[in-house]
């Protein structure tokens, strides 16, 4: 068992204010209606962040209920930022009083999240100082904070590493610098950009990432006052300045949430409309949707996904940096996949341990074997990657319930799906986990008719 998991999980639960932590699914029932998603996760946080860089209030929009922006409101807080919500899923983010916060009340809101370390830069320009506790985060392979690190040491900071986390300083302030990533990380890029929008100078930073959130973190910080040029090849230019102002911004949708629902409406024989879902963000998704056999309707305010009640046919699927497959879109997908006709393969050269999810499918009765060193072929587009791996599904089979763990974000949100499926009862146990990134999913589920309760 995995204690710090199951304290993760329980306090994700709290947060959203989920009355329990496992949840035991009646499968077999076609999930059926309309769900609403909001702004991204991997916009949002990052765009609360932002909100530390300037001199005036900020609002954001779109705000999704999930944990993670309780995550982040906590530590915003905890450095002085006084967050008000004004409605529901809007938030006013006031950094007036920006002072350091207690390594003690880092760590408690914190958690095993990951994003303090997106605090560095901003706090480095606020306060000249950044403390960050040791990081965790879902346990889908290493997740090295080397990009992260180098970046910020490139732009002048000086970084100590503690026996209880990393402390930064920056004496001379931070000053821009030529950067190439050895990956385009999105996380990494999103350091640079909150790290050199107010450094003195010129950033060149090459080989970024351009995903949809990180193209809508940028338009926020223009809107603040930022001088930031994308430019041809994955190379992003900024310039310099010495005051942000606040921003007032609508964060683009979730198309993780929207591209899992999909799935769930492929896997269960459903027919889901997820509002606020659009086209552009999702088209490489979409492509592949369509070849397994499902079908979608785009709409004026949504998508409408939904199983043609035709076979489902085996797809070759390469997971890779926008405007790839995303590495979340997967997970999800591979339930679906169970029940296509012939033999699939899920090529994961994003993270290295992002099929351990698989292991509880096989239990339900999949047919996956996982390639723990990747599968060669010359049918590939994506090149090879250290540390890739690969799933061989085989279907359709026959899902039945079980008792399952969760064990990370988009792996927890599968073995629902694998749960909705199948027949039978599934007891799943940590589901606060998915809280963090799938808003109101339980109210979801029953607005989608499926057969459940807490317990």
């Amino acid at each position: 068992m995995n204690s710090h998991l199951d304290l993760d999980s329980r306090k994700a639960a709290q947060r959203v204010g989920l009355a329990s932590d496992t949840i035991v699914i009646r499968g077999g029932k076609p999930l059926t209606g309309r769900i609403e998603v909001r702004g991204a996760k991997n916009l949002v946080t990052k765009a609360m962040v932002a909100a530390l860089l300037a001199d005036t209030p900020s609002v954001l929009k779109g705000v999704p209920e999930i944990s993670d922006v309780h995550v982040v409101k906590g530590l915003l807080e905890a450095h002085g930022v006084v967050v008000d919500e004004l409605m529901p899923g809007e938030l006013r983010l006031d950094p007036s009083n920006v002072s350091s916060a207690h390594f003690a009340e880092i760590n408690a809101h914190a958690g095993s999240s990951r994003i303090p370390i997106l605090f560095c830069g901003p706090l480095l320009h606020q306060l000249g100082e950044a403390f960050i506790p040791d990081l965790g985060g879902c346990r889908i392979g290493d997740r090295p904070i080397d990009f992260h690190l180098n970046a910020l040491r490139a732009l002048g900071a000086v970084v100590e590493k503690l026996d209880d986390g990393i402390h930064l300083t920056a004496p001379d302030g931070l000053v821009g610098a030529h950067i190439e990533l050895p990956f385009p990380s999105v996380g990494a890029t999103e350091q640079v950009l909150l790290s050199a929008v107010r450094a003195e100078g010129t950033t060149e930073l090459k080989n970024a990432a351009i995903e949809p959130e990180i193209m809508d973190l940028i338009a926020i910080l223009q809107k603040m006052g930022a001088i930031i040029s994308v430019e041809p090849n994955r190379v992003i230019v900024i310039e310099g300045v010495k005051q942000l102002r606040g921003y007032v911004h609508t964060a683009i949708f979730d198309r993780n949430e929207a591209a899992s629902w999909a799935s769930a409406a492929l896997a269960t024989h459903g027919d889901i409309t997820v509002g606020g879902a659009k086209q552009q963000e999702l088209m490489t998704f979409l492509n592949i949707y369509r070849k397994v056999g499902g079908e979608f309707e785009v709409l004026e305010d949504g998508i409408r996904f939904y199983h043609p009640g035709t076979p489902l046919k085996p797809v070759m699927v390469e997971t890779d940096v926008h405007p790839g497959f995303m590495t979340d879109w997967q997970q999800p997908l591979i339930v679906a996949l169970t029940q296509a006709e012939g033999t699939s393969v899920v090529h994961e050269t994003v993270y290295e341990n992002r099929f351990g999810f698989t292991d509880a499918l096989n239990e339900m009765g999949a047919d996956i074997t996982v390639h723990q060193s990747g599968i060669a072929s010359i049918t590939r587009r994506v090149p090879r990657r250290p540390l890739e791996q690969a799933a061989v599904v085989t279907g359709p089979t026959h899902l039945t319930g079980a008792d399952v763990r969760v064990p990370d974000l988009r792996g927890g949100f599968s073995h629902l799906i694998a749960a909705l499926a199948a027949e039978g009862t599934s007891t799943i146990s940590n589901v606060g986990i998915i809280s963090r990134g799938y808003e109101l999913f339980i109210d979801k589920l029953e607005q989608l008719g499926a057969d459940f309760e807490l317990v």
